[in-house]
């Protein structure tokens, strides 16, 4: 009776001493060393997910994890996708990611002023999509962004995501737009915010070099903007590379803003939300002309002489 009596503590004590190892086991700091991302795939159950993670080195025991999900009742509870596990993450830790669905997300820039032909190049060729780009796109419908996506998400969803984005964009800029512009229709902003979009990188001129658009097409005169004779020579397809010659700037296109009157028919780039803005909130200037003043940004001159002068700095600073 005596040598039961001392199995029987001695069962308990083992009994305990393993549920605490186990509890250990489980809780504390995990032996992974460096960032590691797992894919569980649909449909997986928890013999399955458990080995994805030992093969990962998330986690150093398998059984035990199959165990405590059941256990816990997460077993019928982890989710499909992709997560991502830091240095030292417990075996609970990432058990309840799993189980939440705390899926990792992956992002893809799309910068201003790209056209629409580099966005689809840049989606088309990113491997952590998926399908095919049947979804048809025009220019200046895609909102410049970073956005977040799953791996996997296909191409065409980003594209929808990109172009909803630019409509609310839009519509907010449109409805809030100035008084007495000389743009008349959405469609018409995002031409002149696509070209104010190309012509300044510093958001302090974006107001300035709009004025000087507006002030012509209320003049009468021709905007002579170089990003318009790149597009009508590129297509919006490539990079030109080259400076502009004489030749280019008598090059037989809507786009030519050198010898057509007015706003080309369609925007020349994606542009962003500060220079659609510019678009219906020009600054009060009566600037006809600008150009580069060789740190990065413009001369505004009101009068030709004044601008002469300006183009005549710039030269002697590109010499």
């Amino acid at each position: 009776m005596k040598r039961l009596k001392n199995l029987f503590v001695i069962s308990v004590i083992l009994a305990a001493l393993v549920a605490y190892q186990c509890r250990r086991l489980v809780i504390e700091r995990g032996q992974l060393d460096e960032v590691v991302n797992v894919f569980v795939p649909k449909g997986a159950g928890v013999s399955q997910v458990a080995d994805i993670l030992s093969d990962g080195g998330v986690v150093s025991h398998p059984l035990l994890f199959k165990l405590v999900a059941r256990f816990a009742g997460l077993d019928k509870h982890l989710k499909a996708g992709e997560y991502q596990f830091e240095p030292g993450v417990s075996m609970w830790d990432a058990m309840q990611k799993i189980a939440n669905g705390e899926v990792f997300y992956r992002r893809i820039t799309l910068p201003e002023g790209l056209t629409t032909g580099q966005y689809l190049y840049l989606i088309a060729s990113n491997p952590d999509f998926s399908g095919e780009i049947t979804e048809e796109v025009k220019e200046g419908e895609m909102l410049p962004e970073t956005y977040s996506f799953e791996y996997g998400s296909s191409r065409n969803a980003l594209i929808i995501q990109a172009k909803t984005a630019m409509k609310k964009v839009k519509e907010q800029a449109w409805e809030n737009r100035a008084e007495h512009l000389q743009i008349k229709t959405p469609e018409q902003m995002m031409v002149l915010a696509s070209i104010i979009e190309k012509e300044t990188s510093k958001p302090e001129e974006r107001g300035l070099v709009s004025s000087v658009f507006m002030n012509r097409l209320k003049k009468g005169m021709r905007l002579q903007t170089d990003p318009t004779v790149i597009y009508a020579l590129t297509e919006g397809e490539f990079e030109l590379k080259r400076a502009l010659t004489k030749a280019d700037l008598n090059v037989d296109s809507p786009y030519n803003t050198y010898r057509v009157y007015g706003l080309p028919p369609k925007p020349i780039c994606n542009p962003g939300k500060d220079a659609i803005e510019a678009a219906v909130h020009p600054e009060n200037s009566n600037f006809l002309y600008f150009v580069a003043d060789g740190t990065g940004g413009h001369s505004f001159a009101a009068s030709l002489n004044e601008h002469n002068d300006n183009v005549a700095k710039w030269k002697r600073i590109r010499k």
